[in-house]
């Protein structure tokens, strides 16, 4: 069974920063896709940041230039680091990768993490 768990969420200043991990486990042949959303109780899941295997990203607009999504193919990793945030940043950050499991099978299937909660306050 393919597992995403996630690390690095905690209490954090108004301006601060913090680095989130994601480490993907289990029968993985390989992995496309991973992201970074976030979610608030009683919200929508927001998506934060996404990248390639290619490590080509996107970022939602309130993240540009102040958060950084990056890879380690080899170790089934995705990072987000985060810098100059702001209280409306608190939130449980979730990770999402597509998966391939089977090396005769090209279709990828979608996992999720369970969340690390970041907290951004005084």
């Amino acid at each position: 069974q393919v597992q995403l768990v996630e690390s690095g969420g905690g209490l954090v200043q108004p301006g601060g920063s913090l680095r989130l991990s994601c480490v993907a486990s289990g029968p993985i042949v390989s992995i496309s896709d991973m992201s970074w959303y976030r979610q608030v109780p009683g919200n929508q899941r927001e998506l934060v940041a996404h990248i390639t295997r290619d490590g080509n990203t996107n970022y939602a607009d309130s993240m540009k230039g102040r958060f950084t999504i990056s890879r380690d193919n080899a170790k089934n990793t995705v990072y987000l680091q985060m810098t100059s945030v702001k209280p409306e940043d608190t939130a449980a950050y979730v990770c999402y990768a597509s998966v391939r499991l089977w090396i005769h099978s090209p279709i990828e299937y979608d996992y999720w993490g369970q969340g690390t909660q970041v907290a951004v306050a005084s």
